[in-house]
């Protein structure tokens, strides 16, 4: 496998190390994945730009979540179901068991 070998700024390596940590990968694999993705237009860019309206929307989506749970827990499984499936289906989901 070849091996690249190239300099950042401290900016830039700084932002890099901040968005692999937020995605719980290693800066080498963060870097790869991101590289991957530049040269297949197919791919989907996977870690969000927008780090603070994917927290927002995941508080938002808890709030919801337990809501439904509390008035119908059977709805909030179906819900879920159905939104595991979609994930896996994109890829979004670690693991074999999708959990």
């Amino acid at each position: 496998m070849p091996k690249l070998n190239f300099r950042l700024d401290e900016a830039l390596h700084h932002a890099l190390m901040r968005r692999a940590r937020g995605a719980n990968l290693p800066l080498s694999v963060f870097i790869r994945q991101v590289l991957e993705q530049a040269v297949d237009e197919r791919k989907r860019y996977v870690f969000s730009s927008q780090d603070e309206i994917l927290a927002t929307t995941i508080q938002i989506l808890s709030i919801v979540a337990t809501s439904v749970g509390q008035q119908s827990p059977a709805a909030l499984e179906q819900g879920m179901a159905q939104a595991r499936a979609i994930l896996a289906e994109r890829g979004l989901l670690g693991g074999e068991d999708g959990r």
